[in-house]
């Protein structure tokens, strides 16, 4: 569904916030989000620009899973199906309005005090190349002026592409959330994310000044200049600035929206950009764990970022079960700084049944393995700043094999609810 389709499904299931009172795109919106992380909230007066605010769609499972109509269990295998099997999307026409190329008819936000200006924060890029076929990407964009932004580009497949002689690409705002999903998920060059974002939930390809491009609420073309900028400060997904340097700037050539577009903004740090970052890493290190042991489920905990932080559900069925889950997570995410392997009564969404079962499970001698320093996450603040390797550690907080299981059980909780006695 696009995203005026799942705003009406938030809306009628009473989890969507509308804010009707006049909010400004400059810090008022973002600490507003701040506020109601975790909770779809909508704009519907924006002091600068006619066009509504839609934020925190996916800010956790639940949404997502709400957002492409399938249950939270169900997530991480659906990820991994369609990583493993895309399938091309088929094409359809569909009515855009071409507006200005005028940046400052959008209502993008300046987040933080500090930031380096107003920042497209949930824009797609979406480029096409005649050999290696169409790539999805994330990347935060700085606005210049009117028509120019300087985006952050990482050493990976955008830039690539451009090192090919690609020119021109589009920019996709307002999503469906296959596609937030897909383009989050780092696939081998070549092997597009659209078609996973297809075969993650049907979602056909419509073509826009050249370009095809998913339904997306806003779409910008926007061409390389040759020029670089300094991009920055931008908090990143620790919460923590990222420092500034210098990337290259672009010109918005063409901008088109849909009838009645709504922007989708998202929170640097907060809850749907971790989500959206972390969430995707998730099937990979299921894929992982389960080559060496019986994999139950997977989570990148909000408190570790989403990032850096791990938490791996297993049915133990030898006594090193743990210790090979633990190398094979961090196989299947090295960014990944903490992990923590659980039995299978321990409900990993609950922080403190893992903290309880550290406490009750783990001796650090004997449970814990560390590894390096050796590359990690260039994210992580406290990383070695000469190289940004990170000391890794696994924590096997299962049952010992050696003990009375009985002795480790957890007392369940009480079949009864006590709404049922209260009036």
């Amino acid at each position: 569904m696009d995203i005026r389709s799942l705003i009406q499904k938030l809306d009628e299931s009473g989890k969507l916030v509308r804010i009707k009172k006049e909010v400004s795109t400059n810090l008022e919106i973002a600490g507003l989000m701040k506020k109601l992380d975790g909770k779809p909230v909508l704009f519907e007066n924006i002091k600068e620009s006619d066009y509504p605010v839609i934020a925190n769609l996916a800010a956790g499972k639940d949404l997502v899973a709400l957002g492409l109509g399938v249950s939270v269990p169900e997530l991480i295998p659906l990820l991994a199906s369609a990583i493993e099997k895309p399938s091309p999307p088929e094409t359809k026409e569909t009515e855009y309005e071409e507006l200005d190329a005028d940046l400052t008819r959008l209502p993008v936000l300046t987040h933080y005090p500090k930031d380096g200006g107003p920042y497209i924060s949930s824009g797609i890029v979406v480029i096409n190349d005649p050999e290696l076929g169409i790539n999805a990407s994330y990347h935060r964009m700085m606005v210049l002026d009117r028509d120019r932004v300087v985006a952050r580009i990482l050493e990976r497949h955008l830039n690539e592409y451009l090192k090919r002689g690609n020119r021109e690409f589009a920019i996709c705002i307002g999503s469906p959330t296959s596609v937030q999903i897909a383009a989050a998920i780092s696939a081998e060059l070549g092997k597009s994310e659209l078609d996973i974002a297809n075969a993650i939930n049907k979602t056909p390809l419509v073509e826009l000044g050249g370009h095809m491009v998913p339904e997306a609420q806003f779409v910008l073309i926007a061409e390389v200049t040759g020029d670089e900028a300094e991009e920055g400060p931008f908090v990143d997904l620790t919460e923590t600035y990222d420092f500034v340097r210098k990337q290259p700037v672009f010109r918005i050539k063409k901008i088109f929206a849909k009838p009645d577009a709504v922007y989708h903004a998202l929170l640097p740090g907060g809850l749907e950009h971790k989500t959206l970052m972390g969430m995707p890493r998730e099937p990979t290190i299921f894929r992982e764990v389960n080559k060496v042991c019986k994999c139950l489920d997977v989570l990148l905990t909000p408190g570790g970022c989403s990032w850096l932080h791990g938490a791996v559900k297993i049915k133990k069925e030898s006594p090193d079960d743990g210790r090979k889950a633990i190398e094979a997570a961090f196989k299947g995410h090295s960014s990944m700084k903490h992990v923590i392997i659980v039995d299978e009564d321990i409900n990993i969404y609950d922080p403190g049944q893992l903290e309880w079962a550290i406490a009750t499970r783990f001796q650090g001698d004997r449970d814990s393995v560390i590894k390096g320093p050796e590359p990690g996450s260039s994210l992580d603040p406290s990383s070695y700043p000469e190289n940004k390797n990170t000391t890794k550690i696994g924590l096997d907080a299962t049952i010992p094999s050696d003990r009375n299981k009985s002795k480790f059980e957890r007392v369940p909780e009480p079949d009864i609810k006590p709404e049922d006695y209260l009036e």
